[in-house]
C-alpha cells in the first residue's frame, strides 16, 4: 500500500469515528438521558449521577475517561488510543453541545429500541474506524483483544455491571428496558461492523462446466472458483462453480441459468461481507498482446 492510499484510508477511519461519536451523543440526549435509561458505560454513569446528584453528564464523562484512555495507551497502542482520544472528545462535546435538543423521546420502550439502534450504529461505525469512544468502550476492545469474543457481546457483558447498578438506583423495571437497549446496540454493533451488503454468494454443481463458466465469465463479467465434485447419489463426477456477485449481476445469472441450463444446481447465498478484487479491490483484467 503506497502512502497516498494510507493517508487516503486514516483520514477515512478518522471520519468513521468523528460520525460515529456524534451519533453516539446524539443518542444520549434524544434518547437515554430522559428516559432515565442507563444502558451501561460511562454513559450509564453518568445517567446515574445526573439523577441523583445533577452533575453535568459531559463533564463526568470526560474525568471518566481519562484515566481509562490511559489504560487504552498502556494496553492497546498509541495509535488505537489517539483514536480514541477523538471519540473521547467528541461524545461528550456533542453531548455539552446538543444539551437542549428539542427532539427528545422520554418512553423508556420507544428510546431502548431506536436510542440502541442509534447507539450501535453510533459504536458500529467508530469500530470501523479502528477506534473507540473511550470510557467502558475501551474496556469492551480490550475484552474482545483478549477474549476473542465480538465488539457486540463484548460490550454486552461490560455494560452489564453498570445495569446492575441503575436497578438499584433507579428501578426494576427501567433497569429491564435499559439491558434491552443493551441487547439492540450489541446487536446493532456487529451488523454495522460486518458491513451487511446485498452481495450473493452463487454454488453451482453442473455438468455443463464450459457453458456455466462462460456464463459466469462473458455475460456477467465475474471470476468464479471451480472444484471437482461427485454427486453423493448418481456417484457421477460433477464441478462445483463458486461465484460472489451483486445482487441485480445475480438476478440475471438465475434468468440464464433458467433459460439455458436448468438441470444445473444452485444455491444463492447472502454475503454479508466480501475483500478482493471486484469488490474491496477495483477488477483487474488481462490485456492482450
Amino acid at each position: 500500500m503506497n502512502n497516498q492510499t494510507s493517508q487516503k484510508k486514516l483520514v477515512v477511519e478518522y471520519a468513521y469515528i468523528v460520525i460515529g461519536s456524534i451519533l453516539v451523543g446524539l443518542s444520549y440526549n434524544m434518547f437515554l438521558l430522559p428516559s432515565k435509561l442507563a444502558a451501561g458505560g460511562v454513559s450509564g454513569i453518568s445517567t446515574i449521577l445526573y439523577e441523583v446528584y445533577q452533575y453535568n453528564p459531559a463533564y463526568v464523562q470526560w474525568i471518566i475517561n481519562l484515566p481509562l484512555f490511559v489504560l487504552g495507551i498502556l494496553l492497546l497502542g498509541k495509535d488505537f488510543s489517539f483514536k480514541t482520544l477523538v471519540g473521547t472528545f467528541f461524545v461528550p462535546f456533542t453531548i455539552w453541545l446538543s444539551a437542549d435538543i428539542p427532539f427528545k423521546i422520554d418512553n423508556p420502550l420507544l428510546a431502548a429500541i431506536y436510542g440502541g439502534m442509534m447507539l450501535g450504529v453510533g459504536l458500529g461505525i467508530v469500530y470501523r474506524g479502528k477506534g473507540s469512544t473511550g470510557g467502558t468502550a475501551t474496556l469492551a476492545q480490550l475484552l474482545k483483544k483478549y477474549t476473542g469474543l465480538s465488539s457486540g457481546y463484548s460490550q454486552l457483558i461490560v455494560d452489564g455491571f453498570v445495569v446492575a447498578i441503575s436497578a438499584i438506583v433507579f428501578n426494576l423495571e427501567l433497569a429491564l428496558y435499559a439491558m434491552m437497549s443493551i441487547y439492540v446496540t450489541s446487536k446493532v454493533i456487529d451488523f454495522v461492523q460486518l458491513q451487511s451488503s446485498s452481495s450473493k454468494l452463487v454454488l453451482i454443481i453442473t455438468e455443463q462446466e464450459a457453458l456455466i463458466q462462460s456464463m459466469i465469465k462473458d455475460e456477467v463479467d465475474r471470476g468464479y472458483t471451480k472444484i471437482h465434485s461427485f454427486g453423493g447419489y448418481s456417484n457421477k463426477e460433477k464441478t462445483l462453480l463458486l461465484s460472489v456477485m451483486e445482487q441485480q449481476e445475480a438476478i440475471y445469472l438465475k434468468k440464464l441459468l433458467q433459460e439455458q441450463e436448468p438441470s444445473s444446481f444452485v444455491v444463492f447465498l447472502n454475503a454479508s461481507e466480501i475483500l478482493g478484487r471486484g469488490f474491496s479491490l477495483s477488477k483487474m483484467y488481462e490485456s492482450g498482446n
